[in-house]
């Protein structure tokens, strides 16, 4: 267990839902560490699932990998990118996980034979899960993040595990509240009844918040934030008013110049180790926000846009921010557009009026049949007018496919994930994932987190990232079927990384005497792009695209 006087920030969400409690908790895990503490975050999933692999993306967003290959939410990808560090498996909880583990005890008999209840029992394996989390890690504090907002049925047990928490050690445990301010526009006046409704609602589980982050479309005057003092019972200096911002990564700045991170080691009875540094965090930040900067168009050709763009901008989330760290290393500014793979293939004859105006394009990661011509055709497109391409995962199996077909000559080459009887199948399932979908086992079973790769000399892939061995993380069940590498490599097509036994082919390039960037990846280079850490081939990519605007009148 974790030792004794450890500390622990608790964040849960006040009114609404998707107001940002995962970029206040990565924001608080910076500041902290930034001030000298070894810090571990912590998300909580309300969902039985038992991991997000299952979830779909166009509702729920990204499924973030780990290192171990754990499948779990997308606030995880956040809490990396702003700690710049791997997270571990115990740092990721759902309801699934829990209830799974306290069945499997009770089958076993651990529990000598009582009646296994959602109180104790449940409540004490997620208490074991978080001070278990605290002690892998041996960090000084927990930020653990509920998700879901407060009167949410599902996530009661994890704020009573909270408050049993704070009985136990009362100077060691504090409780944030991520309340939205509304001002509705026929008012004109920002309202604070909500807050106050959510924060009586967190009071009748027997807590009581000790910091209010009021998030709003304006900053939250002195007025407002008397107002939530009195109502809510909370000290007005830990009323903390965080107004919409241009960018997640000026949250953090922010609150340093509110002295958040003081004013929670205070709460904490901590002493303040260090001045938080953040130079380098602030110069990436304000790269991030100069709209002054020269812009590098780039479109993304995906399936995720039935349900609106704010569902679109989750489901690629790490790509997008990949993009993002990308252009501000190079001093640009990316202008991401959406293209809907089902229209380019509804209309193949608009897709060089569509994508012939962009310096670069990305067909992502994703599944099934839905928009894959249209993808096909996007990519064909970028290879014959040598616009940069960078394929994600799927969308290295697609340029490969496309080359097949289109270069090769194998007019009815595919991938079995979509034709099962194809007679050239360039992309075929990996032998040990046959049994699990004959048994229809899904969930977790993927090729999934860090696997090594070998990259080839002379290559594309090998000078950006200037070594010869890398680790990436994989989420996959598909690969490029080994029968066809010698003949797609005899028509030009290079295989610069592979396993270190050579099977899986895991990047796919032309020859820069042939493509300025034409390069896919089995594996997901995104997962590991840092703010002060860009990955090296979406650096690659956009000093192509951004060398392709330069030839250009436009």
């Amino acid at each position: 267990m974790a030792k004794d006087g450890h500390k622990y920030i608790f964040v849960l969400g006040g009114v609404m839902s998707g107001v940002g409690k995962g970029v206040v908790t990565s924001s608080v895990g910076l500041l902290l560490q930034q001030k000298g503490y070894p810090v571990n975050l912590v998300k909580v999933d309300p969902y039985l699932n038992v991991d997000a692999g299952t979830m779909n993306p166009t509702e729920h967003g990204e499924v973030f990998v780990l290192r171990s290959g754990l499948e779990t939410d997308q606030d995880m990808g956040n809490y990396e990118r702003f700690l710049g560090r791997d997270l571990t498996n115990e740092d990721y909880m759902t309801s699934g996980m829990v209830y799974q583990s306290v069945i499997a005890r009770e089958r076993a008999l651990e529990y000598g034979g009582k009646c296994v209840e959602a109180i104790p029992h449940v409540r004490d394996e997620i208490l074991h899960r978080i001070e278990s989390a605290a002690e892998y890690n041996g960090s000084r504090i927990s930020v653990v993040e509920i998700g879901g907002t407060i009167g949410d049925f599902q996530n009661a047990l994890f704020i009573e595990a909270a408050r049993v928490l704070k009985m136990k050690h009362p100077d060691d445990v504090l409780f944030v509240m991520v309340s939205y301010l509304p001002t509705p526009g026929t008012l004109g006046e920002m309202k604070t009844k909500p807050t106050q409704m959510a924060v009586r609602d967190l009071n009748s589980y027997g807590v009581q918040p000790d910091f209010i982050i009021a998030r709003s479309k304006e900053p939250v005057d002195q007025k407002r934030k008397e107002k939530l003092a009195i109502w809510c019972n909370v000290r007005k200096d830990r009323i903390i008013s965080a107004p919409d911002i241009s960018s997640i990564y000026e949250a953090p700045l922010n609150f340093e110049k509110d002295k958040l991170g003081d004013a929670m080691l205070n709460a904490l009875h901590l002493p303040e180790k260090k001045r938080a540094s953040l130079a380098a965090w602030k110069k990436f930040a304000l790269a991030t926000m100069n709209t002054k900067a020269p812009e590098v168009t780039i479109a993304i050709v995906g399936k995720y846009f039935d349900t609106g763009d704010f569902v679109l901008s989750d489901a690629y989330l790490s790509v997008i921010e990949a993009i993002k760290f990308s252009a501000a290393k190079l001093n640009h500014r990316a202008k991401i557009t959406w293209v809907n793979s089902k229209e380019l293939e509804k209309n193949p004859k608009k897709i060089a009026q569509v994508l012939g105006k962009y310096h670069g394009i990305i067909v992502p990661g994703g599944f099934g049949e839905t928009g894959i011509e249209g993808k096909i055709k996007a990519i064909q497109f970028a290879r014959e007018k040598k616009i940069p391409y960078f394929g994600l995962c799927y969308g290295m199996q697609l340029m490969v496919i496309e080359y097949a077909r289109n270069v090769l000559g194998l007019k009815d080459a595919h991938t079995t994930e979509i034709k099962k009887n194809v007679t050239h199948p360039i992309v075929d399932v990996m032998l040990e994932q046959k049994k699990h979908l004959a048994d229809n086992k899904y969930g977790g079973t993927m090729r999934l987190g860090v696997y090594p790769a070998y990259l080839k000399k002379g290559t594309l892939a090998r000078a950006a990232y200037k070594k010869e061995l890398v680790e990436e993380r994989h989420r996959h069940r598909y690969e490029i079927n080994s029968s066809y590498v010698k003949q797609l490599e005899s028509a030009g097509l290079i295989f610069s990384g592979t396993s270190p036994d050579g099977v899986l082919m895991e990047i796919a390039e032309l020859p820069r005497s042939v493509h300025p960037f034409m390069l896919g990846t089995q594996f997901h280079p995104e997962l590991q792009a840092r703010p002060l850490t860009p990955h090296p081939l979406f650096t690659e990519f956009l000093h192509s695209a951004i060398s392709r605007k330069s030839k250009r009148k436009y």
